[in-house]
């Protein structure tokens, strides 16, 4: 008898407890308060556990990450790639946009070496003999003068470029038509010479190729006038003019076949 009112009485005191806890909930009895007492053990347990499974997993998961470093390094070598194409092919199609407003016939061809010895004298390109190129031929690009091819290969030529001090060209300044002869200079800029002491020139005045050239067309872009100085020996003016082209960074040009 006394088991029966003891059963009961559990059963009872099982559906009460929590139904008055829910109704009086002092604020020490809350159920997040519960919940926050028993999380703590929880995670104290938790972490060694989390613990062995980063050495139980270790080697996989260093295996993965060797793998994806991998495909990342590939990804920026294309991204590299790509970049250079797209940049390519800009370069090209502003070339090709100047060759159509020219009347001369010119064929399209790349840097592909240097002197060491002197980096800014002369470049090789890749075409040559092949192609119908010949010694004294004119090399030009988008922005001006480059130089004149002065050795030939099969496949290859050796350009001098407008600021070796071997080169020169007849040119004049645009804004007079005062002509004279332009030639290269050891400080890599170039130095038109032989105009006349009244010569009005000044500084920032373009420079382009004359029509008494024998190799470049008329017109031709070679750069600006940076100085001007009066001769010392003799009743002329010389000035120091900087290439329009950027010499050292060029990557294309045209050689022109006149």
């Amino acid at each position: 008898m006394f088991r029966k009112y003891l059963k009961k009485a559990i059963y009872i005191s099982i559906l009460a407890v929590p139904l008055l806890i829910l109704l009086l909930h002092p604020k020490s009895l809350r159920p997040t308060f519960l919940l926050d007492v028993t999380a703590k053990p929880i995670q104290w347990f938790e972490a060694p556990v989390f613990e062995l499974k980063k050495l139980f997993y270790f080697r996989e998961t260093y295996d993965e990450y060797l793998k994806l470093k991998k495909q990342a390094e590939a990804l920026r070598a294309r991204l590299v790639y790509l970049q250079e194409t797209i940049e390519q092919n800009k370069r090209y199609e502003t070339m090709s946009e100047f060759r159509r407003t020219q009347d001369y016939v010119s064929v399209v061809a790349s840097v592909v070496g240097r002197d060491p010895s002197n980096w800014n004298a002369s470049l090789i390109i890749n075409r040559g003999q092949k192609d119908g190129l010949k010694v004294g031929m004119s090399v030009v690009s988008p922005l001006g003068v480059v130089g004149r091819i002065f050795e030939i290969g099969n496949n290859t030529a050796k350009v001098i470029l407008v600021s070796d001090p071997s080169f020169s060209v007849a040119a004049l300044v645009q804004r007079t038509r005062e002509s004279g002869l332009l030639t290269g200079s050891l400080q890599g800029l170039c130095r038109l010479e032989y105009l006349t002491d009244k010569a009005d020139v000044k500084v920032g005045d373009r420079v382009v190729t004359s029509k008494l050239s024998s190799a470049f067309p008329e017109g031709i872009l070679i750069g600006q006038v940076s100085d001007v100085q009066a001769s010392e020996n003799s009743h002329t003016v010389e000035c120091l003019v900087e290439p329009a082209v950027d010499l050292s960074q060029i990557e294309e040009v045209i050689v022109i076949k006149k």
